[in-house]
């Protein structure tokens, strides 16, 4: 059997799709095509079916998958093991993809950890959309997702999750928009202008959720998928923003904003995505015993008094 044939298959049974699979192996739809055609014809047998617009897996298909998988992932495991024993005169590549719904400054200091094992690292960082970054996971071309919410069980994708950590949420604007809002936190947020994260961001959701069992109404006027700009507009007071309690000294003292409120009833969670059930890597285990260990354990004397909304 032609491996590269049953890695084309199983790349774009992980996609989804020819022409995701395509982007993310740099080859066009038709010579990918036609490489899976001679894998088929190899095996006797339709790995895929069409079905409208999509592709599915026959039952010869996700049979053939499994044990893709299993090949693949005894690949990595291969790969990595051997990197790691020969890593002492060479440089130990760790490529990171991040969910673009994390914030920057948590992301780096996940990431910091890394760069301090006992060995020469050099760190490649990929930005994206989660579900596509699982997609470089599963043909690894990643060797780690960090992203705010949890690979789920529907995904096809042979993954662990390590949870990292939880933050809760703190709201933040300028002391002119302070004096705008009326009454005391979280119902002076009734009626204020909000800068929010992104639709598909796990805590923008929980916060929609939060304030609708407040009844409270706020007015919308930015959606930002990237936390920098939408802290950008908050340092010029148009409106109020959501992040992080962990980092409210550094966002304070970078946007000219002050604390309108936090709450313990709001939490951002953490995640590492990686294919090792048991961590081995050297930089994903330095990432999850630091960030455990003290990234979001900020002494309470550090954040002030906690406004409570129950």
């Amino acid at each position: 059997m032609n491996f590269k044939h049953l890695h084309y298959f199983w790349a774009t049974a992980k996609a989804g799709g020819i022409m995701r699979a395509g982007e993310q192996l740099n080859i066009t739809p038709q010579t990918l095509s036609g490489q899976i055609k001679l894998l088929e014809e190899r095996l006797g047998c339709t790995l895929f079916r069409k079905s409208g617009r999509r592709l599915e897996l026959t039952e010869e298909g996700r049979t053939a998958l499994g044990y893709a998988d299993q090949i693949f992932g005894l690949g990595a495991e291969m790969e990595a093991a051997i990197g790691h024993a020969r890593a002492g005169g060479q440089v130990l590549d760790f490529r990171v993809g991040i969910a673009d719904a994390v914030p920057k400054s948590i992301a780096y200091r996940l990431l910091e950890p890394a760069l301090d094992v006992p060995l020469p690292v050099r760190l490649i960082c990929h930005e994206g959309k989660f579900q596509d970054l699982l997609g470089q996971l599963a043909i690894q071309r990643v060797d780690l997702v960090i992203a705010d919410e949890p690979m789920n069980k529907q995904m096809s994708v042979k993954a662990f999750n390590h949870a990292l950590g939880s933050t809760s949420m703190s709201f933040y604007c300028t002391p002119a928009l302070r004096k705008t809002l009326k009454g005391r936190f979280p119902h002076n947020l009734d009626g204020a202008p909000m800068l929010v994260q992104g639709s598909a961001s796990a805590v923008r959701q929980r916060m929609e959720l939060w304030l609708t069992e407040r009844r409270i109404h706020t007015r919308t006027v930015g959606e930002f998928d990237d936390a920098a700009l939408m802290k950008a507009f908050g340092r010029e007071g148009r409106g109020v923003f959501m992040s992080p309690t962990v980092l409210e000294a550094e966002t304070c003292e970078q946007y000219g904003v002050k604390v309108l409120g936090r709450t313990d009833e709001l939490v951002e969670e953490f995640f590492a995505v990686s294919v090792e059930r048991r961590i081995t890597h050297p930089c994903v285990a330095a990432i999850t015993q630091a960030a455990r260990g003290r990234l979001f354990s900020a002494p309470a004397s550090q954040l002030g008094p906690r406004s409570r909304t129950r």
